[in-house]
């Protein structure tokens, strides 16, 4: 018995210190994503909004900029945030499974890295890195930060996923959106317009739909890739702004796949801490 008892001590440590380097090697792979993200920015101009910039524009997008940033705002050119919430990795049915996350954002050249860690089951996690780095996208999910399960990287699909994904959360660096950003708004209605993004050799564009405040809503893309064969419309609801650095902001959202019988979640998040870096 004492022999067993020592065998699954050994077996609890050896675990344990492997956790450990997982986490510790997944930290280092995370800097030097980051790093590399830094490196690759551009001077930023202009370096201040100005409301005659949004002149001409749809009438709800200048609402929308008038709603969430004031003249004068400083552009933004970089965002640290972090994120809980739930995130479901079964297609099949709701699955949810508890996740935290940092990320980094720059503006120009647009590029993010998202750094989760969602619970399998406790105890242990799955590490994922979902990034946009010089026009490239890329998705790496680890169990412990040591056993590859998923990894694509560089593709023309995800190259197109992970810069929707962008896209999409400039809800939260709203000054991304400006046309002297790279911005194009075209009208649709009176309350959504289609926005359009080029970097690179890739061109996306999202449908943005207004709240009767002027802020977004939703927005959607008609096909976003799941993988190299399958693209599907993709959805983002946004809520619970809040005025953060002179810009109103949502704290809240929710992502999901839009099949025939209705939404797919699999992304429910909030926003517990954010900080900006500004053009200066």
């Amino acid at each position: 018995m004492k022999w067993i008892a020592m065998i699954g001590v050994l077996i609890i440590v050896c675990l344990g210190l492997a956790a450990i380097y997982g986490s510790y090697r997944w930290q280092s792979n995370t800097e030097n994503l980051r790093a590399k993200l830094r490196n690759g920015r551009r001077t930023i101009k202009p370096q201040i909004y100005e409301q005659k910039e949004i002149e001409g524009l749809p009438d709800p997008v200048q609402r929308f900029f008038r709603t969430v940033l004031k003249d004068g705002q400083a552009i933004v050119t970089a965002v640290k945030l972090s994120q809980q919430g739930q995130f479901n990795m079964n297609e099949n049915k709701a699955k949810w499974s508890p996740f935290t996350a940092t990320q980094l954002v720059v503006t120009q050249r647009p590029g993010f890295n998202w750094d989760a860690r969602i619970q399998m089951v406790p105890g242990v996690n799955a590490f994922v890195h979902d990034t946009y780095l010089l026009g490239e996208g890329s998705l790496h999910a680890s169990l412990l930060g040591l056993f590859t399960v998923v990894k694509m990287h560089g593709a023309p699909e995800n190259n197109q996923g992970e810069l929707l994904r962008y896209f999409a959360e400039a809800t939260w660096y709203p000054t991304a959106l400006l046309p002297s950003q790279g911005m194009r708004w075209d009208a649709i209605n009176d309350t959504s317009a289609r926005a359009t993004l080029t970097d690179g050799a890739t061109t996306v564009s999202l449908v943005f739909q207004f709240n009767a405040e002027g802020a977004i809503a939703t927005c959607r893309a008609e096909a976003r890739y799941r993988d190299k064969l399958t693209a599907m419309p993709w959805v983002g609801r946004f809520w619970e702004y809040s005025v953060c650095n002179g810009m109103l902001i949502p704290l809240e959202g929710e992502v999901g796949w839009e099949y025939p019988e209705g939404t797919r979640l699999y992304f429910k998040g909030r926003t517990t801490e954010i900080h900006y870096e500004f053009a200066s």
